[in-house]
């Protein structure tokens, strides 16, 4: 048990030390996805506004006119994606690496934080679009974003693990890709991303207070919408 830990801090500790091979194959997958389309990389904040004008003005509610409702949907799409992108990913790394894996002496950790800095520049073009919509909403940027960085930064911190433990679970269970996949689907609907929670009881209740990823989205949200500094939001999701 002690060998392997050793082993795997000296993997972990190999790879930070290749930060610039990892960071290069990031922005090269980046660039390989959309190298022949048009807007190029553009069409992730494409795809960010057209999710986030769907839940505010397709889904109509009394809310919808609201511009703390809009800010609202736009910071929980943007934590959404990334989280959904980053487990879903990560569930197939090792398999869609395998070949490399298998053929070069780099460190295991190098893929992980391969696909971590891949998932990090897609979810800078969705911040660039959250950003122009908190603008647009009449939220000026004050002291709150600070906070609300802080939260974006746990949730980075803990991407590198997100990303081992859906690995190898994909690694040993193949059909977890496909179980992963459709639990995140369905698991945006019962995480506060477009809806609101105002002490509502039943499911509501039970989504909001028993989903993790609800502390992730409000580590975030809480202190542009809100205005109050996440304690208990930051506490269970740094947890």
């Amino acid at each position: 048990m002690i060998a392997a830990l050793n082993g795997a801090f000296d993997d972990i500790s190999k790879a930070m030390r290749l930060h610039r091979v990892w960071i290069a194959l990031a922005h090269e997958d980046i660039g390989d996805q959309h190298r022949r389309t048009t807007l190029g990389p553009l069409w992730m904040l494409v795809n960010y506004f057209a999710f986030v004008g769907t839940f505010v003005f397709v889904f109509v509610t009394t809310d919808a006119s609201n511009p703390s409702y809009i800010a609202y949907v736009a910071i929980g799409m943007l934590v959404w994606f990334y989280l959904t992108e980053t487990i879903t990913m990560s569930v197939s790394l090792f398999q869609r690496e395998a070949s490399f894996i298998q053929g070069t002496t780099l460190p295991l950790f190098v893929y992980v934080m391969r696909l971590t800095m891949q998932c990090i520049i897609r979810a800078g073009y969705s911040l660039a679009g959250c950003v122009l919509v908190l603008l647009l909403g009449g939220y000026g940027i004050s002291a709150n974003w600070l906070l609300s960085l802080l939260g974006l930064l746990l949730i980075i911190l803990a991407t590198p693990a997100f990303v081992t433990v859906f690995a190898f679970l994909g690694a040993f269970f193949p059909d977890s890709e496909f179980i992963v996949g459709n639990l995140m689907r369905v698991g945006m609907f019962f995480t506060p991303v477009f809806w609101v929670y105002s002490g509502q009881e039943g499911v509501q209740k039970y989504a909001y207070h028993w989903n993790p990823f609800t502390y992730f989205l409000e580590g975030v949200r809480e202190p542009i919408t809100a205005g109050i500094f996440p304690m208990h939001a930051l506490a269970v999701a740094g947890y």
